[in-house]
């Protein structure tokens, strides 16, 4: 059994608290991807999880297995960090194979083996006589995957690996791990700060802030549903609008709604909050449209494929819009937006009321 289990984990260092807390299920055979800002607690995590620290209270387990106290060689993980320790002196095939030799249940034709399918599954068949200083960033990184991998350990924990790579070898990178990950099935933690890698890589993501994991679940819920302010921010590119609203008379009324909603039964009766909805969840057009609003197209941003990013003004209130080509109209014209009253969510403080 290879799921993790966080069990009230709690990690300071002197007066500072890294992790706060913390209770959370790693399913086994589940790709876990630790998402969050730089100081989040999501490598603290990590170094927890791989016995590289220790928590100041709580428990780690895998499975039913107590691993809180036990050193790293003795936990059975395989780990890829930013900058993975290679041997110069020795062929990709030969860094791949070098901690197999360690398992002495192996014999030479089982290594070879494992080295010849990692090998392929990177799609390094060409480079296995290689020598790591002949190869780029990328090509040395794919290698650190195909050396935790290859040990077949029950858990692999990947730190920010794509971080050092060069732009241009950075995709092909994230293919080769989603294809390892594919094939092996194993239990994986992955750290990183791009949401992109988590979107492409993760069965689930715990995304991460001061310390404590504010929401784990799939990708597409994170970012359709998102529980928290920070949340609809940080996953998005960009982001999600928060528009300031107001409730009163059972009612919401807001500057991008053409007309009050209803106001479900958990809000207050009346007071301040906010209606999130992301950019490309709003249409725009150059004429009124049943439920459109009218505002001043303030600023626009050419990207990718074509598409748009506008910034409409309504007075001291701005929206963010994604388009499909042109806007209808130029900076300091009029349009007409049109949210999409299904994919408004609201908030208060900081946090999802429905």
């Amino acid at each position: 059994m290879a799921e993790i289990n966080i069990d009230g984990v709690t990690k300071r260092f002197g007066t500072f608290t890294a992790v706060q807390d913390m209770d959370i299920r790693f399913a086994d055979g589940e790709v876990a991807c630790l998402l969050g800002p730089s100081g989040c607690g999501k490598t603290t995590l990590m170094r927890m999880i791989a016995g590289l620290e220790h928590p100041t209270s709580g428990r780690i387990l895998f499975g039913d297995r107590d691993v809180t106290a036990l050193p790293t060689h003795a936990r059975n993980v395989g780990m890829v960090f930013q900058y993975p320790v290679m041997y110069p002196t020795l062929s990709v095939a030969e860094n791949i194979a070098l901690p197999l030799k360690q398992d002495r249940s192996l014999s030479a034709a089982e290594r070879d083996l494992r080295v010849a399918e990692m090998l392929d599954v990177l799609d390094m068949r060409e480079h296995g006589g290689s020598f790591i200083d002949e190869l780029d960033s990328g090509n040395r990184q794919k290698v650190a995957v195909g050396r935790a991998i290859a040990r077949r350990s029950d858990i692999v924990l990947f730190d920010e690996p794509t971080t050092n790579v060069e732009v241009n070898a950075k995709l092909q990178l994230i293919r080769a791990i989603k294809t390892v990950i594919q094939r092996t099935r194993q239990t994986i933690v992955y750290v990183t700060h791009d949401q992109t890698e988590a979107m492409t890589l993760a069965d689930r993501i715990a995304l991460m802030y001061g310390g404590k994991i504010i929401q784990y679940d799939r990708p597409d819920v994170l970012y359709n549903q998102p529980l928290t302010e920070f949340g609809g921010w940080f996953l998005g590119n960009p982001g999600m609008n928060f528009v300031p609203a107001t409730v009163a008379n059972g009612q919401i009324s807001a500057p991008i709604l053409a007309e009050p909603l209803p106001a479900p039964a958990n809000l207050p009766s009346q007071g301040a909050i906010k209606i999130g909805i992301r950019p490309e969840w709003i249409a725009m057009h150059d004429t009124p449209q049943p439920g459109s609003v009218e505002g001043t197209l303030a600023d626009q941003t050419v990207g990718i494929a074509g598409r748009y990013l506008t910034r409409v003004s309504f007075g001291d209130v701005d929206v963010k819009v994604k388009t499909d080509g042109r806007p209808p109209a130029p900076i300091g014209g009029r349009v007409h937006l049109v949210p999409r009253r299904g994919r408004i969510t609201l908030y208060a403080d900081g946090n999802r009321l429905a």
